[in-house]
Formats: C-alpha cells, structure tokens, sequence
C-alpha cells in the first residue's frame, strides 16, 4: 500500500490518569508501532483526555493536577499531545460524546474544504465554520497554492504541535483544493483518516458488566469508530470480547496490539503508583516519570491519600 492508500489514524485515550504512568505512554508507543507493522495504518498522533473531575471516582485529583501531569508526562514526544476539553466541560462526558466532539471538529482544524467520497460528487462541500476567519488554520503563505497528498498531512501533523485539541473525522474524506472554484471542484487525493479510541484490555473488560456502558454508546463507540486494546496482564482478549454480543458484532473493528505479552509496561497502573507513593516505594521511578514525580511530591498529591 502507498502512504495515501493506507489509514491515517489519530489514537485516542480517555481514562483518570490519575496519575498518568509510563504505562499510558508506552500504551500509545506499543500502539503504533502495532498498527505501523500491520501495513494497513499510519498513525499521525495520539490525544490524551483526562476524565472531568465529576466523574465521582475516589481519590481522583483535581483535573488542574491531572493536566499539569499529563503535559509533563509527554513534554518530550512529538506526536502524543493533552486535550483539556472533557476536564473544561460543565460536567462528565461520557466517552461516546468525546470521540463524537473529536471527529466534529477535525473537519475544522485541517484547514482544507473536506468532501464525503462516499457520497456523489455533487454533495456541498464543507467549508470554514461560519464568523471565523476565513484564514485556514494550516494555511502558509510561504508554500505554492496547490496543494499535494504530502502537504496535506504536513498540515495535520503540523497541528499536533501548535495544538491540543486534534480531530480526526471516521469516514474516508476527499481533501479539495481550498483555492478551488468551488462550481468545478476537482479531487486529487483520498485519504482516509480515523479516530480510535485506545484503551487497555480491562477498559474492553468493562464492556462486559451488564448495565455499565450504554448499548448504544457501545455501537457507536465499536461500530462507528473502532477500538485499539493494548492487553495488560496477559488478559484473554479473545475470551472477553466473546462475553459481549456487541463485541462480537464489531470483532472486525477491534484491534488487539500483538506484541509482548510479558512487557514490563503491561503491569503498571496508576494505583499502584499511589500506592508507591503513600508507602515511599522507589519502585515509583518505574511506573512514573520523573518530571511527574516532582510535580506530585511538590503539591503533595497522593501522598496521604487512601486507595
């Protein structure tokens, strides 16, 4: 497959991160280095949405530490970025609504006018949101006007490091050239981007308890969108997704990284790391990252915490 043909993805985490461990980030490597051996996939950046602080967890931190250690935790990657939107909300969203205000909004920030290629060619274009200006965000004055596949995703991944918030649509777009007389637009590109939503094999576990998920929120989450588990543990992913006659349904669009069972990585969690923490483990430094340690020591978060 070309770069153009195959499925540009951006990986999407909501949980706690309370705290964010090194886990959550090499859940995002393992990730992507799974999708990137597939040669199916190209993965263009990863979101990280701590949960809003209503969402009545015990023990769980205000969003304003949340954040502050999520911005730590990838200060030095260039391609996994903090989105604050969920924890700014008036209350908790559910993840459904998350992944949905993703992809609404990635039509707004590539900066090029996108088509539905499943739809005939005659279907209005999208163009900038109304009373905003009329400047494409990715525009740069200093390039030619014509646009190429590669500059296109320059645009998308050029937005990963001047902005939190990245939203990718589920559906295969055509990007239009946005000096293009609209009356006689011409396609020159399809590439086709997807959010999915990233998760370890006990968030798919959850799918399974009866009543804890919405079903039709499972639907779209599944269906519409698609899945990425990293399994933690040695967790029988198989066995899981067998529990659930949603997941059966959508097995096709739920991808189980396949890499090292026994990685080191697949045993941390953020309550362990609290529990280092109130008992001064020096394990702690191989569950969170330094720049996360001394921000947590220094506001005293955890420390006296239960659980």
């Amino acid at each position: 497959m070309t770069e153009t043909t195959k499925t540009h993805v951006i990986l999407l985490a909501c949980g706690s991160f309370n705290p964010i461990t090194k886990g959550h980030i090499q859940m995002f490597e393992r990730a992507r280095d799974y999708l990137h051996k597939t040669g199916r996939f190209i993965v263009i950046g990863g979101i990280v949405s701590p949960v809003h602080d209503s969402y009545g967890k015990q023990g769980l931190v205000s969003s304003r530490h949340r954040l502050i250690m999520c911005q730590l935790a990838v200060q030095n990657s260039d391609w996994i970025r903090v989105d604050p939107w969920e924890c700014y909300q008036d209350t908790w969203q559910t993840t459904c609504s998350v992944l949905e205000h993703h992809r609404d909004l990635m039509k707004r920030v590539t900066g090029c006018i996108l088509s539905n290629v499943n739809t005939p060619s005659m279907t209005p274009v999208i163009g900038q949101p109304q009373h905003e200006t009329s400047q494409p965000i990715y525009q740069n004055n200093n390039v030619p006007t014509k646009p190429t596949a590669a500059k296109i995703l320059g645009k998308v991944g050029e937005s990963l490091s001047r902005i939190c918030c990245v939203r990718p649509p589920v559906e295969r777009f055509t990007f239009v050239d946005e000096n293009a007389n609209l009356g006689t637009v011409m396609r020159y590109e399809e590439i086709e981007l997807r959010i999915l939503l990233l998760c370890g094999s006990d968030l798919l576990e959850s799918f399974c308890i009866p009543g804890l998920w919405n079903e039709a929120d499972m639907e779209v989450i599944v269906g519409d969108f698609g899945i990425v588990v990293v399994p933690r543990d040695a967790a029988d992913t198989d066995r899981i997704m067998n529990h659930s006659s949603i997941l059966r349904k959508y097995k096709h669009n739920i991808m189980v990284v396949k890499d090292d069972i026994n990685h080191p990585m697949s045993v941390v969690s953020s309550t362990k790391s609290r529990l280092a923490l109130q008992h001064g483990d020096g394990h702690v430094v191989d569950y969170l990252s330094q720049p996360v340690i001394d921000y947590i020591l220094k506001s005293q978060l955890y420390i006296n915490a239960s659980g």
